[in-house]
């Protein structure tokens, strides 16, 4: 088989969801649909907590960055898919495949740590209520959020110039809407052994020690809830509904793509799958946070009720 060295491929060729051109316009009208819901959806959110003096709290200041976030993901996978259907191609250039893997890698990792941040909150909130604006100050905020963001683009940077060193066979045909990390290491013809131990070492980490401190934070809260009198117990329970739904989301779709890539061969079903983790929970979540949060209902009301009808 021919290898090509990186420096040589110009393009690779998503074959999105399905090759069938008459599912083409659906595909696109629902993913126009999603997007559009995803941008004002968390537009709204960050626009309420900027506009609105009593949503100026950690808690809603971490909720705006996380939808700030979903926007930056979605932002990166659905467009370019949405262009290619218009113009009937299938091609996304080196640079921009490159571009695409970094950027998710950055938004994906950022938002794994932000729940952890939003769970370790709830858990100061409930578990140690005084003394609350004492440990989560604004310089404790900033800090968590530069250095979640900072671990986030070295551990994307890290995986994209890794990429560089791979030659690439002739077959350039990627069976996604989005370029993948995994599936664009599928394409090598060089030694990946590296880089998917790179890949499944740094990403476990990565992931497991958010993952480990969201769990150790509601064993906390929980055991701390319980011991409250019951009149206070819908209370705190109701504050971090709205964050459980949120963690749900996003680990429960990225497990069962985990789970579909490991038991299905199919490279339409892993893609559908994979429009669980990079599409479902960025709509979801403004939704969520909306519905469940009193406050955040009135700020939105508010908002809604000065844009004037025509």
């Amino acid at each position: 088989m021919e290898l090509r060295n990186q420096t040589d491929v110009s393009k690779f060729f998503l074959l999105g969801l399905t090759t069938d051109p008459e599912m083409q316009p659906l595909i696109y009208n629902m993913f126009l649909f999603m997007y559009l819901v995803i941008i004002l959806g968390n537009l709204l959110i960050i626009l309420a907590v900027s506009s609105d003096s009593h949503l100026h709290t950690p808690m809603y200041y971490f909720l705006a960055n996380l939808s700030f976030t979903d926007i930056g993901l979605s932002t990166t996978v659905i467009p370019k898919m949405l262009v290619n259907i218009q113009v009937h191609g299938k091609s996304i250039t080196f640079a921009g495949c490159l571009t695409q893997v970094c950027t998710l890698l950055v938004f994906a990792g950022f938002e794994n740590f932000l729940l952890a941040i939003m769970a370790y909150d709830r858990y100061v909130a409930i578990c140690f209520p005084l003394r609350y604006t004492v440990i989560i100050n604004p310089r404790l905020c900033g800090l968590l959020i530069i250095l979640s963001l900072f671990s986030s683009i070295m551990e994307a940077l890290l995986h994209s110039l890794m990429l560089l060193k791979l030659s690439f066979c002739k077959n350039l045909e990627i069976p996604h809407f989005f370029c993948e990390l995994t599936q664009v290491l599928k394409l090598a013809c060089s030694n990946t052994l590296i880089n998917n131990i790179l890949l499944y070492f740094i990403n476990g980490l990565f992931s497991a020690i958010p993952l480990f401190g969201i769990i150790f934070s509601y064993v906390k809260i929980v055991s701390s809830i319980l011991k409250m009198p019951s009149a206070g117990k819908y209370k705190a329970f109701s504050t971090c509904g709205s964050h459980l739904s949120v963690v749900f989301l996003f680990y429960g779709t990225g497990f069962g793509v985990y789970i579909s890539s490991s038991f299905s061969h199919s490279s339409s079903k892993i893609a559908v799958a994979s429009v669980m983790y990079s599409v479902v929970p960025q709509m979801m979540n403004p939704f969520i946070y909306s519905l469940r949060n009193r406050d955040m209902k009135v700020s939105l009301r508010k908002i809604i009720g000065r844009i004037p009808s025509f």
